[in-house]
């Protein structure tokens, strides 16, 4: 049980912490600019800013005091002798989420990293595309069309993460050497894919309001660290906003990019193994 002063400064303390990214998002939104790091996690994932913004306690921890009532508008709460607790009796399709996400991230967890795909999925989605049809248009390739194919020709492509492949060209997707899809997720997701740790954000969200905001933070800017890693190795030249590129396309790029993706997956383990004991408490 949380006293009502206690929760309080959580909550008032979380939300100071997320305001650092959804207010400049909001604020960019508002003026129509985009910023090709900072908003994927607004854009690409589907919570939005003023959801981020809200704290929840998790599961198994009552609000005590008057004010938790407040908590009651959201139908996932129940008074308790002890506060306002979020119940466990969930929906039969919050259950199946919550297997789903334990099960997925309990098969990531048992695989070593793999560490050998380089980031080449951001250039496998502009193989072979014109310049005004690229994802991220505006801003231009480092090594210009000719040389972007060329990186990914001389280069053996292994992405297994299927959110990523599925953005892949038409052209880039028969030179990957895995075939990535929904079904197969299960058994192909591990922990070195920079998409499985920012994905972790995600199933934080996902199992909302059971997860502590305070991990969902976490997760999140986990996500905005690989996020940034992974568009400084993508094809982009991104200098403008501060972003030095890691030159992927050289043996030095590549070493460097490996020991980044190693450092995040260290520290991702312990978010993920924290998501599975949210899925525990809720499933039993």
């Amino acid at each position: 049980m949380l006293a009502e002063a206690d929760w309080l400064e959580r909550r008032a303390a979380h939300e100071r912490r997320v305001r650092r990214w959804t207010e400049p998002h909001v604020r960019r939104r508002a003026l129509g600019e985009k910023h090709p790091v900072l908003d994927f996690l607004f854009t690409y994932y589907s919570h939005r800013p003023a959801h981020l913004e809200r704290w929840h306690p998790g599961v198994g921890v009552a609000l005590a005091g008057p004010r938790a009532e407040e908590y009651l508008r959201w139908k996932a709460y129940r008074r308790t002798p002890q506060g306002v607790a979020v119940s466990t009796e969930l929906p039969e399709s919050r259950v199946r989420t919550a297997e789903f996400v334990r099960g997925l991230l309990r098969a990531t967890a048992s695989r070593p990293p793999r560490l050998a795909c380089f980031g080449l999925h951001e250039w496998a989605m502009v193989y072979r595309q014109p310049e005004e049809q690229v994802r991220h248009v505006g801003w231009p390739l480092r090594l210009g069309p000719q040389g972007t194919d060329a990186v990914v020709e001389s280069q053996k492509v292994v992405c297994g993460h299927y959110d990523a492949f599925r953005f892949f060209t038409e052209p880039a997707r028969p030179l990957n050497t895995l075939s990535p899809s929904r079904e197969g997720q299960l058994a192909m997701e591990q922990p070195g894919c920079l998409h499985a740790t920012m994905d972790l954000f995600k199933w934080a969200y996902k199992l909302d309001p059971y997860t502590p905001s305070e991990l969902v933070a976490d997760c999140f800017e986990l996500a905005l660290e690989v996020r940034a890693l992974d568009m400084r190795a993508s094809p982009y030249d991104l200098s403008e906003l501060g972003y030095s590129p890691v030159r992927i396309e050289t043996a030095e790029g590549r070493k460097d990019y490996a020991a980044l993706q190693a450092d995040f997956a260290r520290r991702a383990a312990p978010l993920r193994t924290r998501l599975i004991e949210v899925c525990d408490r809720l499933l039993g």
